[in-house]
């Protein structure tokens, strides 16, 4: 990390892994370094780490828990990373809430928001919240900033907004909020590049496919619905999130098998999904390798296509038509198998795949004949965070 250089620090920080990008801001945001810590809560984690001029290490860690995590992410900076030259570092904070809708600098009174809201969202804004704490109380001269989640959906209209309970609780800021929001902004950032101002007048579906899933829908360059709700355990079949629910099953398995609110919480987020149709794995590439000797496996990706096309078609009503649609996510980016199963019976929308496009996960994987273009993306949401870091601080970019 040459000393003559300024940086920007970018950490995007899940429930299973937190990713980190260094940014060379004299050099148009070229990334320097990048890595990511996997395995959190597991037995064996590990951090590797791509670096422009070392190349790829990978190393064994231990990351029994987040705050575990965030030492041996704070170790690593300390010992590589020339803090002197680190201009600001930048977070990917997941909810919100209806506070905040744009990317904040890190103060007092954000954080003790952002606490005062983790019941929306338990799954993610402690442990994001405990990483901006440790760093700021490691490297206390650099300034921090937070880009949401949930600022790319301030546009949904009410009737996508509101959730059919009393309005009483839509008065304290309990309805639909979507997420996904800095994956959405970088795709329809890259689809104005390639088309250009023409996509602002074009009907869009972004899906991004990944251990968590969800789909927006665009009309006049904006989000007007999206499946993900009030949290992110909401909408499509996920990895381990079971997306939408019966309402009611949180009271029968209460009452008959005396499940906590505790329990309920972690088997919809961390048992559900893909891991618990399939009983066996969350990794969709290991339930295509298995599905032809494992019926839960088959039934698991069923599941997942099913509801994603089902998706698709509700969005492409409440559209009005659609013209666009952008695979995106671990799995849309470089799944074939799964975006052909998604789109097959769906040439009456104009949906067309052409089968080797899709087979090489090229830019635009839809047929000649197709009266939607059908496009792959691979998604930056650390690019978004460190373009925001670089409006508020007026750098060019």
């Amino acid at each position: 990390m040459p000393k003559d250089k300024t940086y920007f620090l970018t950490i995007n920080g899940g429930s299973s892994s937190i990713k980190f990008t260094l940014y060379n801001v004299d050099e148009s945001l070229t990334p320097f370094l990048s890595g990511k810590l996997t395995g959190l809560g597991l037995p064996t984690a590990s951090l590797c780490v791509n670096d422009s001029s070392a190349g790829e290490v990978t190393t064994e860690v231990q990351a029994d828990n987040y705050q575990q995590a965030v030492a041996v992410l704070l170790e690593w900076f300390q010992q590589h990373l020339n803090i002197n030259s680190l201009q600001a570092i930048g977070h990917r904070i997941v909810h919100g809430g209806h506070q905040y809708k744009k990317p904040q600098w890190v103060t007092k009174d954000l954080l003790k928001h952002l606490s005062a809201i983790t019941p929306l969202d338990p799954q993610h804004l402690p442990g994001e919240i405990q990483l901006i704490e440790a760093l700021e109380q490691q490297f206390p001269y650099i300034k921090q900033l937070v880009c949401f989640d949930t600022e790319f959906h301030q546009t949904l209209p009410n009737v996508a907004k509101l959730l059919p309970i009393p309005r009483y609780y839509f008065d304290k800021g309990i309805y639909r909020y979507g997420f996904h929001g800095l994956s959405y902004q970088y795709l329809m950032q890259m689809l104005h590049q390639h088309e250009g101002s023409r996509i602002n007048q074009q009907k869009i579906i972004l899906a991004h496919l990944g251990n968590g899933a969800s789909m927006a829908a665009i009309k006049n360059g904006q989000s007007i619905d999206t499946t993900m709700a009030m949290t992110p355990a909401a909408g499509l079949v996920m990895g381990t999130r079971s997306g939408d629910l019966d309402p009611g099953l949180f009271g029968l398995l209460n009452r008959s098998e005396s499940m906590t609110e505790q329990q309920f919480e972690t088997m919809i987020n961390q048992q559900s999904g893909l891991l618990g149709i399939s009983t066996t794995t969350s990794d969709m590439q290991q339930l295509l390798q298995t599905r032809s000797d494992d019926r839960h496996a088959q039934e698991a990706i069923d599941v997942f296509c099913y509801q994603a096309k089902k998706q698709i078609g509700a969005y492409a009503a409440a559209l009005g038509g659609l013209d666009t649609l952008v695979f995106s996510g671990g799995i849309g980016e470089n799944v074939a198998e799964i975006r052909s199963q998604i789109c097959e019976q769906l040439t009456f929308m104009g949906i067309e795949l052409d089968r080797d496009l899709n087979q090489q996960n090229a830019l635009q994987i839809s047929s000649r004949q197709s009266r939607v273009t059908v496009w792959v993306i691979s998604t930056d949401e650390e690019l978004m965070i460190a373009q925001s870091m670089c409006d508020l601080l007026n750098l060019n970019h």
